[in-house]
């Protein structure tokens, strides 16, 4: 029988594309998705690790706080420790031109230990000679012989620190900017240890970074070590540089790849698919091969010798597909990882494929393709030699087998939908998830009886078509249990895709409402100066920008607040620039930001002071705020008048991340402000919704392999209906069913099945994930369903017209065989 199973692999190798197709893709999907956990270690380790590179020890403390100033010294006099090196760092105000920015500054390694990289220049040797980093220097137009302006960092504002104390620099150096996370987008300077101490007496060590003798023990000198620092209060650890690495990573990942478990739930979604497609295509194989098995039965073939052939053809083809579903995820992985090295700041970015991806791709693929066969298998031993094939008794309510799944059923959908509802009412995602999973479990045991039926009512609208819509209705639930299995597949994954849409959707709206909430100006510029109306002219003219308005210092607070400046804005203005209406001004009461716990203050004008009621806004970050007509009765003190102006600006609400960073530069260079003057939440709310963008299209470019997978079960069913019809269908032929007309019947089984199960995928889908979105974020926002009804539609779409698709092959090789071979068939 291995002869037979290898010569029907050989000779009919098409016959098995399209379950290699959903073997390769499911186990590359597993594959890949175990690669991304590796690859996001291995480049984090090649971030991380850098700094490391050539210490045998780190030392640091246990807590993650700065180690003591002389912790260098008490473990330099360990024996074995060759060279200490205190990695120390501070932050300083830097001046270049007229630009002032915030950098981090640190010293210098010895030389053995110097993991720094020159591009140009030297290093510095005295005071008064700093390196920097490429990235910054290019942004500040800085290079080797140019000078800077340092100052440490004092209570006042930056240009007050420069003006203050300000240290001319010479750079000497320029290196390549540091791969560590926390670093990203930093200004890196070094400079020799005394420098570092004059411009940042703060500056402490995190790390210790230690060459050891060539004789010495490592573990011993560790030991000896931490012992050391623990008799002196001070709690350590010292690790080789490769085990610091790995818990630098842990710690950013907060202990766990949370990434890798949310894709290998992806993942098992997708292997639970392919399983019932590859049952679904064999049980196609079966069928096509009903003449040639019940021959081998004849000639002396066993039952068991005919169910061994045909799961070691599915071992087979499961090994093979399997192979080249790790080869595919490797492929893609490595295209990525290529991709993203491109992108500056990303060059370290390492592809790793971990030995446990190829063994559990091949393993599980393997594993996968003999179990989904084994009913197949069954079924091509349960009948007599030379018995045509029937179609498997359907395990419906009517008998005992139908009545225990679906009281299951029943059960799992009424505990979980209980979990989910009790969930979402309590906002508690851990009880929500569950009872969500068991309710949708539910819901697919139970398939079999509403699925059947809802594809025979929608059947109905299929009867303008004619003979062929009538035939096509009737055929669609011609074998109840391969209907349901088809569209239990596609209900899987489009309701997953839905899921994610609607779930997507519901968050952008009820973060852009929290942030609204708590963040109600997109950006804030304080003007150090200059014509306000001006400056309001120069915004206005900036793309991107929708309105500007500059509240008016009016008066100030009682000592009770602290003496606060007091504004004023109109009502226009309050309407165009303010997200939130609880921080529009009120008639004869002070708004004031959310945490204060005064109800009633004193406001003091030029003309009178006026004890007003307070009105809490649900923001930390708003100024306190009168109404115009308020104001006037006060009067405008002279005092409020000093101390500047402010403008909040509205921006547009499509703008990305990279649009807000772009416009708040293009602000700073109309205005001629620095940088820090110009705040707000658009960044963050941009930001946010960008990585929502980010994660769903991902997710759902994953589930899409899901999606993909059912619709080859679509194609199977519809090629064992073909099979099992033969007879019917040229007797249909015979009485005068045209071939057109035989397509347009089987076209239209596809669109019902895959219609009726994606209509339930996205409704399926837009109500778990509203629940999940409240579930989540209930607690720190209010959650309104809101769906992309148009990407949902997509999602619609797609799955029907790819129905469609699926049937053309099985149409085409029914059209294709004549009346007379149709009705010699014995099936």
């Amino acid at each position: 029988m291995l002869i037979v199973a290898l010569s029907q692999v050989a000779r009919h190798a098409r016959r098995y594309i399209a379950v290699g197709l959903a073997v390769m893709l499911g186990v590359g999907f597993l594959a890949a998705t175990l690669m991304v956990g590796g690859t996001t270690t291995a480049t984090l380790q090649n971030s991380i690790g850098t700094e490391y590179a050539n210490a045998d020890l780190v030392v640091s403390s246990e807590n993650g706080g700065p180690l003591p100033a002389d912790a260098a010294d008490r473990v330099a006099s360990i024996s074995g420790v060759d060279t200490v090196h205190a990695d120390t760092q501070g932050a300083v105000v830097l001046s270049v031109s007229d630009t002032t920015n915030i950098a981090t500054l640190a010293t210098l390694a010895p030389d053995a230990l110097e993991t720094l990289a020159l591009t140009e220049g030297a290093l510095p040797e005295t005071d008064g000679e700093i390196l920097i980093d490429s990235e910054s220097a290019g942004q500040l137009g800085l290079s080797v012989g140019d000078t800077a302006t340092a100052a440490s960092l004092g209570a006042g504002t930056p240009e007050e620190s420069i003006a203050s104390g300000g240290t001319e620099l010479a750079v000497v150096g320029i290196t390549e900017p540091s791969d560590h996370p926390f670093a990203s987008g930093m200004i890196q300077l070094h400079a020799v240890d005394s420098q570092v101490a004059a411009l940042a007496p703060d500056a402490s060590a995190a790390r210790l970074q230690l060459l050891l003798t060539d004789s010495a023990d490592t573990a011993g000198v560790s030991e000896a070590i931490v012992q050391t620092l623990n008799d002196d209060g001070v709690p350590a650890t010292a690790l080789t540089a490769a085990d610091q690495t790995t818990q630098d990573v842990a710690a950013l990942s907060g202990g766990q790849d949370q990434l890798t478990i949310v894709l290998l739930a992806f993942a098992v979604v997708a292997v639970i698919v392919t399983a019932l497609v590859i049952s679904n295509t064999f049980s196609v194989l079966v069928a096509q091969r009903t003449r040639e098995l019940a021959l081998l039965r004849c000639i002396g073939a066993g039952r068991g010798q005919i169910r061994r052939s045909v799961l070691l053809e599915a071992a087979i083809v499961g090994l093979v597909s399997s192979a080249l579903g790790v080869l595919l995820a490797t492929g893609v992985m490595w295209t990525l990882v290529q991709l993203a090295r491109t992108v500056p700041g990303s060059e370290f970015a390492t592809l790793a494929v971990p030995p446990s991806a190829v063994i559990a791709g091949m393993v599980v693929g393997v594993l996968m393709t003999v179990a989904a066969a084994l009913v197949p298998a069954r079924a091509a031993t349960a009948v007599a030699p030379l018995a045509a094939l029937r179609p498997v008794d359907y395990a419906g309510i009517g008998t005992r087998r139908g009545r225990v799944r679906l009281g299951i059923g029943v059960a799992l959908v009424v505990g979980g939908s209980l979990l989910l509802a009790v969930g979402a009412i309590q906002a508690n995602l851990l009880i929500a998830l569950p009872g969500g999973a068991l309710s949708f479990l539910g819901l697919l045991l139970c398939a079999g009886l509403f699925v059947p039926a809802l594809v025979t009512w929608v059947g109905r609208l299929a009867k303008p078509l004619g003979v062929p819509g009538t035939l096509a209705a009737v055929n669609a639930v011609r074998n109840p249990a391969r209907t349901t299995a088809t569209a239990t597949a596609l209900i899987v994954g489009v309701t997953l895709v839905s899921m994610m849409m609607a779930g997507a959707q519901t968050s952008r709206t009820a973060f852009d409402d929290a942030l609204a909430q708590n963040y109600p100006v997109d950006m804030a510029v304080q003007l150090e100066g200059g014509d306000p109306a001006e400056a309001v002219t120069s915004l206005l003219a900036i793309d991107g920008i929708e309105a500007v308005a500059q509240p008016t210092p009016v008066a100030v607070t009682g000592e009770e607040a602290g003496s606060q400046v007091v504004y004023t804005l109109s009502e226009e203005d309050a309407a165009a620039v303010l997200r939130s209406e609880t921080a529009y001004p009120h008639e004869d009461a002070v708004v004031m930001p959310d945490g204060t716990d005064l109800t009633q203050l004193t406001v003091q004008g030029s003309f009178t002071e006026q004890t007003l009621p307070v009105a809490v806004a649900e923001s930390r970050t708003i100024v306190p705020l009168i109404s115009e007509a308020t104001a006037e009765n006060l009067g405008i003190m002279d005092k409020a008048e000093t101390s500047g102006s402010i403008l909040w600006l509205k921006v547009d609400d499509s703008l990305g991340s990279g649009d807000i960073t772009s416009l708040r530069t293009e602000i700073v260079d109309t205005l001629s402000l620095p940088e820090y003057l110009v705040s707000g939440a658009a960044l963050e709310r941009a930001t946010f919704n960008q990585i929502i963008d980010v994660l769903l299209l991902v997710v759902t470019a994953l589930l899409a392999v899901a999606v993909l997978i059912a619709l080859i079960g679509v194609a199977n069913t519809l090629s064992l209906s073909v099979l099992e019809r033969t007879r019917e269908s040229a007797l249909l032929r015979a009485l005068g069913l045209t071939r057109g007309q035989l397509r347009g019947m089987l076209a239209v089984e596809a669109v019902l099945i895959a219609g009726v199960a994606a209509l339930l995928g996205v409704g399926l889908g837009m109500l778990y994930g509203w629940l999940g979105a409240q579930s989540a974020l209930g607690l720190i926002a209010a959650v309104t369903p809101s769906f992309p009804w148009l990407q949902l539609l997509g999602v619609l779409a797609v799955a029907v017209v790819a129905g469609l698709v699926a049937s053309v092959m099985p149409a085409r090789r029914a059209a294709r065989l004549s009346p007379v071979q149709g009705l010699a068939t014995d099936g």
